[in-house]
């Protein structure tokens, strides 16, 4: 079996515990205002490797990965579920820590295939990097052009079965950096028992370059980028509403 794979980055540090083989998946159904990564949305795009040769690139710098792993990335892993259960599972079979950072936006608990391949990728998944865009519904999908109810849902389904998460939110200026709406994120936060990690990021226009290049406008022109002041601010937010739950 071969995925469809945009790139590699041999030695990631910002995309799970310690130094990472980082596997960029191509496809995404999401389209975010603020994607740093607009060359992998096309589905069916990309160059086909196959897991033997993704372990190969992650073996050739082994000593680096100690305290490391593989971590699938995108684009949306998701949306090629069976390749990449096919490569976390042979990647735990030599030891290597797997990591998921997903929207979890194609998860869906009422369609018995997709439910039941989800539950087996968990069994070969260490960490979960889960994105959750927006708390409230609409204005997630006026923000990536879908509702977030498969995002919420996915989130519970890894609390459930117990694996690690971290949550990951990135705040754009008056787009996902209401309080109300932060407090209401984490109070969902708050009811979720395997969440590790809570990551609050600031918002940056690193990737415009990239929708010039493609011949896309770019949705967000003119935003500013958020200040790290901000984010701290955000996370302090999220961080009463978790607490609202937990005490």
């Amino acid at each position: 079996m071969n995925g469809y794979i945009r790139q590699t980055e041999s030695f990631g540090t910002v995309d799970g515990p310690g130094i990472r083989l980082v596997v960029f998946f191509q496809g995404c159904p999401l389209r975010c205002k603020f994607c740093h990564n607009p060359e992998t949305w096309k589905i069916g795009d990309g160059t086909e490797m196959s897991a033997e040769e993704i372990l190969e690139l992650y073996n050739k710098n082994k000593a680096f990965y100690s305290k490391g792993g593989i971590t699938a990335t995108g684009g949306e892993p998701l949306l090629q579920i069976d390749f990449l259960t096919e490569l976390f599972q042979k990647a735990k079979k030599t030891g290597i820590h797997t990591c998921l950072d997903t929207s979890g936006i194609v998860f869906n608990r009422f369609n018995s295939e997709n439910l039941q391949k989800t539950e087996k990728l968990l069994k070969f998944t260490d960490l979960v990097m889960l994105d959750i865009k927006h708390i409230d519904p609409e204005k997630h999908k006026a923000l990536t052009g879908m509702s977030n109810e498969n995002v919420l849902d996915f989130a519970k389904f890894v609390s459930e079965k117990g694996v690690k998460m971290t949550i990951r939110h990135v705040v754009v200026p008056n787009w996902t950096d209401e309080a109300e709406d932060l407090r209401a994120l984490g109070r969902f936060i708050g009811g979720l028992k395997s969440v590790k990690t809570l990551d609050v990021l600031p918002y940056h226009t690193l990737g415009v370059h990239k929708y010039a290049e493609l011949g896309i406008s770019y949705p967000l022109d003119g935003v500013p980028q958020t200040s790290q002041e901000a984010a701290i601010k955000a996370k302090e937010q999220i961080l009463k509403g978790i607490k609202e739950i937990r005490v």
